[in-house]
């Protein structure tokens, strides 16, 4: 079983900042850099695989010719997920994703759940995730054209470690401050709801899709979102019918098991560890195809494990 390191395709975004080539090795004259695509078959941004057999192909070559790597659970024979670190140095607008009905509809694209895992934060970081209560749509956009939106808004504070589910539907925003890495559906289909009236780079304000993003939106109070404690050591981030994430604080050595059902994917988060006596570096992404087997893991690493069960 070959395991395939990758390498990420990069966003300059304005929002952007420096981080992810300071801190996490990201080898791009973009700047800012505002996301890494670090595991992506998607045609906005396809991830391309380093050394080996397959060096130099696209994920999505590489899985076209070896549709088994994907796994007995990915029927469709494609990868259902996308995996991402975000770097804001700024606020990321305001915005919603459809569900997959409204997606396929409306832009020929999957729709976009996905999970955030907060890697670092600064002191005043903060995440908006859901409305604070019940909310009529009306209300929503009265609020956005008043510029009062964020009253409506649960906005929370940030830290390490904290884990956001963003289903489909919900309006939500990264703030200022937060490193995250982010697994979501294979979509980059996005309704921007508010975005401070800020302006692009073209000098013009930055379009809005209010109508949308609106048809989009549950608008209903956010649920809270449990990560409990698995009994292989891991803790369990999400799961849905699109992924499954577990974060694993690696001290030491641990053996994950590898299935037939699904692929895996490492994001290694913070530290530095070795898998299967290769190096294991801190902000890497690794694809090991669907096989039953044994990784070794060894080193001080907090790890994320992604799989489509």
């Amino acid at each position: 079983m070959e395991i395939l390191k990758i390498k990420p395709a990069y966003k300059d975004y304005l929002w952007g900042g420096e981080r992810l080539k300071k801190e996490y090795g990201k080898d791009t004259d973009m700047s800012p850099l505002a996301e890494s695509w670090e595991l992506s078959v998607h045609p906005d941004g396809p991830s391309v695989i380093i050394g080996g057999k397959y060096d130099g192909k696209t994920l999505k070559e590489f899985l076209d010719e070896n549709p088994n790597a994907l796994g007995e659970a990915n029927k469709d024979g494609e990868l259902p997920i996308l995996i991402k670190l975000i770097d804001a140095q700024d606020n990321l607008s305001i915005q919603v994703h459809p569900d997959n009905e409204m997606a396929k509809e409306l832009e020929n694209q999957n729709g976009k759940t996905e999970m955030w895992y907060v890697v670092d934060a600064k002191d005043d970081a903060k995440i908006i995730f859901g409305m604070k209560e019940d909310t009529d749509k009306a209300v929503v956009e009265k609020a956005i054209k008043e510029n009062t939106v964020l009253d409506l808004l649960s906005i929370n504070d940030s830290k390490k470690g904290d884990v956001f589910f963003v289903e489909a539907g919900t309006i939500h925003a990264i703030g200022k401050g937060n490193l995250i890495a982010e697994i979501q559906q294979n979509s980059n289909v996005t309704y921007r709801l508010y975005d401070y009236n800020r302006k692009g780079k073209d000098g013009k304000t930055r379009e809005l899709h209010i109508e949308k993003g609106l048809k989009a939106s549950d608008t209903k109070a956010v649920k809270k979102h449990k990560t409990p404690n698995l009994e292989d050591g891991t803790r369990l981030l999400a799961s849905c019918e699109y992924f499954n994430v577990r974060e694993l604080n690696l001290s030491g050595e641990y053996t994950l098991k590898t299935t037939k059902k699904s692929y895996c994917a490492l994001l290694n988060v913070g530290g530095n560890s070795v898998v299967n006596g290769e190096a294991f570096s801190q902000g890497q992404c690794l694809f090991i195809p669907a096989t039953d087997g044994e990784i070794k893991l060894e080193g001080n690493s907090t790890i994320l494990i992604t799989e489509t069960l």
